[in-house]
């Protein structure tokens, strides 16, 4: 999705890659031998924990990349190249992998209810363990801390909705842009990032 120096910041566990030729968009997701080895070694099938929720992080943010970039394309938008695109299958990932993991949490609870322990443990690795300060490229940091921030207050918003009305939330906010959906955050939650 990205070239040149800054590409060089991202992480080297697992990437998506975009292509557009004509009208058709390519798409390519690479995990790197340690991360599938981490996922082997420490299968989330047998329960998450500190041991491979970063790993399965990055597994599930990778496939959602690559998912809503065709999602997009078919759609129409053609500027994969942007950093509204960019910003935009980032804050879908951030949203969606909460969401996943939520599912893999309950799957794991007699009671397939997910506590607020485990919420709290969900959005720590998710939103809080993040480090986009760490990016020197003004750009990617800039990217990483908005999205990450407006991905823990709207998915924040959702854990307070009933099951339908949280179902069509999520349907509404998937078919928007990225302006479109940070606006939607902000106004949902009273402009309150974290």
């Amino acid at each position: 999705m990205l070239a040149g120096k800054s590409a060089l910041e991202l992480s080297e566990l697992a990437r998506t890659f975009l292509r557009r030729a004509g009208d058709q968009l390519y798409v390519g997701i690479y995990y790197s031998r340690w991360l599938i080895e981490q996922l082997e070694q420490h299968d989330p099938r047998a329960g998450l924990g500190d041991r491979n929720i970063r790993s399965l992080i990055t597994f599930v943010e990778e496939l959602n990349h690559a998912l809503h970039a065709a999602l997009q394309f078919k759609r129409g938008v053609r500027e994969i190249a942007s950093e509204g695109f960019a910003r935009n299958l980032e804050l879908q990932a951030q949203v969606d992998t909460y969401l996943v993991l939520l599912l893999f949490v309950a799957f794991f609870r007699k009671t397939q209810r997910v506590s607020a322990t485990d919420r709290r443990w969900l959005r720590f690795h998710l939103f809080v363990r993040q480090c986009p300060e760490a990016f020197r490229d003004a750009n990617l940091r800039g990217r990483y801390l908005e999205t990450s921030q407006l991905a823990a207050s709207y998915t924040r918003y959702l854990d307070s909705l009933n099951g339908m009305r949280r179902l069509d939330e999520i349907r509404r906010f998937h078919s928007l842009d990225y302006g479109a959906k940070r606006h939607r955050i902000l106004a949902l939650t009273s402009g309150g990032m974290n």
